[in-house]
C-alpha cells in the first residue's frame, strides 16, 4: 500500500480547512488598531500592516515541525536553530520584506543548559546569514506538555520585516508567459518529516549509512538553505512578479500567489534522500505535494529577467535554473501531472 502524508498523520486538506476557519476569526481583529492599517492579512507568506509614516511592517511565525524528533534521535542540536530562522526569513522575503528582528521560543520537558546552548548557536548562525538581529526569546520548561523519557523540545520563532510599497511583491502581477526560476534546496529543509520518518525509519535507523545518501540522520538534519541575501538583491535589481518559498505542501504552495497555471517541467536532479523516501512506496504525485524535490525557492518573472536572476543566485553560491512557465490553465502541473 502506497505511503502518503495523510497516512503518516498529516492531512493537508483538513489542515487547510482549519486554517480557513482560523482566518475568518482572525479577520475580526483587523480594524482594532487605528495606528496599524492592515494591508495584507491572513493567507500569504506574511501579514502586513501600514504604520505611521507610510511604512509597511511585515510579520511571520513558524517552527521546524517534527525535524526536532530527528535532532533528538541523533543527539545533535547545533543546526536546528538554523532551520528555525530559515523557515521564518524565507517566508517573509516572499513579499519583498527585509528581516530586521527575530525572537525565538523553546519549549522543553527539562532544563538542559548544554542543549539549549547548541540550539541557540544554530539560531545565531541563521541570524548572521540573514543579516538579522535576534532581539529576544522565551524558554519554557513544561514536563507535563512536552513529554518523553529523555530530553524533548519544540522550537519556533517570529520574524519582523520592513518593506516599502515599491518593494512589495504579492504575486498579483503574475501572468501567462512568465518563467519560474527554481533555486536549489539543501535537502528536505523542514517540511514533510512525518512522512519521511514513516517511510525511512520503518526500514532504517538514523545511524544507518546508505549509498549516495550517507548517514540517514545527517541527511535529514541538513540545515534549510537561507535565501535572504540573493532574493532581496533580485528584488532590487530585477523585475519580479512573484516569490515562493517551497515548504509544506511543496509546489501546491505556488497557488498561494495567484490562482493561475504553474507548469513545472524541468526540475533539477532529485536529491538522494528524497529518492530513498520514494523507494519506500511514496508515489511520485505525493512526493511533489510533500517535498521540495530539490527546489527550495521559486522566482516568477518575465522571461527576459531569467539570466540576471540566475546570475545573482550564482553570485551568492546558490544553484538555480528555469524549471517552468506560467500558463493560463489553472492548477499546478509537475511533469504533466496535475498535483492540485
Amino acid at each position: 500500500m502506497a505511503l502518503t502524508y495523510k497516512k503518516a498523520g498529516v492531512d493537508i486538506t483538513k489542515i487547510k480547512q482549519s486554517q480557513a476557519a482560523i482566518g475568518r476569526l482572525i479577520e475580526s481583529t483587523h480594524k482594532l488598531q487605528k495606528m496599524a492599517k492592515i494591508t495584507h492579512g491572513f493567507g500569504h507568506y506574511a501579514g502586513i500592516v501600514e504604520i505611521p509614516g507610510g511604512k509597511l511592517l511585515a510579520t511571520h511565525t513558524d517552527g521546524v515541525g517534527t525535524k526536532v524528533v530527528i535532532a533528538n534521535l541523533m543527539k545533535k542540536y547545533d543546526t536546528i536553530g538554523i532551520d528555525c530562522v530559515a523557515m521564518n526569513v524565507n517566508d517573509i522575503i516572499c513579499i519583498g520584506a527585509t528581516p530586521v528582528s527575530f525572537v525565538d521560543y523553546i519549549a522543553a520537558n527539562k532544563n538542559d543548559q548544554v542543549i539549549f546552548k547548541k540550539i541557540v548557536e544554530g539560531l545565531v548562525k541563521g541570524a548572521k546569514k540573514s543579516a538579522m538581529p535576534i532581539v529576544g526569546g522565551e524558554t519554557a520548561i513544561m514536563p507535563d506538555v512536552i513529554t518523553g523519557k529523555g530530553f524533548s523540545f519544540d522550537l519556533a520563532g517570529m520574524v519582523v520585516g520592513l518593506v516599502t510599497k515599491k518593494e512589495i511583491v504579492l504575486g498579483n502581477k503574475i501572468k501567462s508567459g512568465d518563467i519560474i526560476i527554481g533555486a536549489k534546496s539543501s535537502g528536505i529543509h523542514s517540511n514533510g518529516y512525518s512522512l519521511a520518518r514513516k517511510a525511512l525509519l520503518s526500514k532504517y535507523s538514523v545511524k544507518d549509512k546508505v549509498k549516495k545518501v550517507g548517514r540517514i540522520g545527517n541527511a535529514l538534519l541538513t540545515p534549510t538553505e537561507i535565501y535572504v541575501k540573493p532574493v532581496l538583491e533580485i528584488n532590487q535589481k530585477c523585475k519580479i512578479n512573484g516569490f515562493a518559498h517551497i515548504t509544506g505542501g511543496a509546489f501546491t504552495k505556488l497557488l498561494r500567489l495567484k490562482n493561475i497555471g504553474f507548469n513545472i517541467d524541468n526540475l533539477p536532479k532529485i536529491p538522494p534522500i528524497m529518492e530513498l523516501i520514494a523507494e519506500q512506496g511514496v508515489k511520485q504525485e505525493e512526493m511533489y505535494k510533500t517535498f521540495n524535490m530539490g527546489v527550495g525557492f521559486c522566482v516568477i518573472a518575465p522571461k527576459d529577467q531569467g539570466d540576471k536572476i540566475k546570475s545573482i543566485f550564482k553570485k551568492h553560491k546558490i544553484e538555480s535554473q528555469e524549471i517552468g512557465q506560467i500558463i493560463s490553465k489553472k492548477g499546478v502541473f509537475v511533469n504533466s501531472i496535475k498535483i492540485t
